[in-house]
């Protein structure tokens, strides 16, 4: 039986809080693991819940959502330090514009809004998510990285952490998709949508983080230049990063 920690905590008030250590590099190493942390938000922590999360040592919490998904659900963790990177939500935003022009709503309709949020990541967003890679460069691990679902905008900063850390595509994409199993939709959420539209927002999809990745090719060429010149991260730097978050 392998030794290696749960990569999955599984809390009474939070889900898909998970453990983005142990994948392995293209040169042989292997993440840390209890450094890096992926969640929802932390506002619904029960007191079990922030015992266990205790445990792990939290320093700090990078905070992906927007100002009013924030007031409404404020991270349980007083101890540790909440640095706050707004990226404001737009898929509900969007749909119910489309639902209220008279247009019924389909899946097909939340694909494309949520691909294209993806893409907005990289177009409108990327000043956070260089925020996060110059905090990464300092010492705040163990951190948890959390969104309001903890499945997109984490998922996105996440697939460029283990990225920039060299984890090989196909381990990339299936972290990512481990949110459709440990992801616990809100049931009172977006509750004027339809059905499976609520599906597909409650979900992740390969598409979704290839939308990302492919503007990124549009907009920088290569990952590489969106490295260097969207996330101001040098090759130095890039190395200092995986100093820090790989173990041999």
């Amino acid at each position: 039986m392998s030794d290696s920690p749960a990569r999955h905590l599984n809390l009474a008030g939070a889900s898909n809080f998970r453990d983005l250590g142990g994948y392995s590099t293209r040169d042989g190493r292997v993440v840390r693991w209890r450094q890096i942390f992926r969640s929802n938000h932390l506002g619904h922590l029960t007191e079990a819940d922030i015992e266990v999360v205790r445990l792990l040592g939290l320093k700090s919490a990078f905070d992906f959502r927007g100002a009013e998904e924030r007031v409404a659900a404020m991270c349980g963790l007083a101890e540790i330090t909440v640095h706050s990177l707004p990226v404001e939500p737009t898929v509900v935003a969007a749909l119910r514009a489309r639902l209220a022009s008279g247009v019924p709503l389909s899946s097909a309709d939340a694909l494309e809004v949520m691909q294209d949020s993806y893409r907005n990541y990289v177009r409108h967003n990327t000043q956070s998510f260089r925020t996060l890679f110059a905090h990464l460069l300092e010492d705040h691990a163990p951190l948890v990285i959390h969104c309001t679902a903890g499945k997109d905008r984490t998922g996105f900063a996440c697939a460029l952490i283990l990225h920039a850390l060299g984890v090989p595509d196909d381990l990339i994409a299936e972290d990512y998709l481990l949110t459709n199993r440990f992801y616990r939709r809100d049931p009172s959420a977006s509750s004027d949508l339809p059905e499976d539209v609520k599906q597909v927002l409650a979900s992740v999809e390969a598409s979704f983080l290839a939308a990302a990745f492919d503007a990124i090719t549009a907009d920088y060429g290569n990952l590489k230049n969106y490295f260097s010149e969207g996330l101001g991260l040098r090759a130095s730097e890039r190395a200092s990063l995986q100093a820090r978050y790989l173990e041999s």
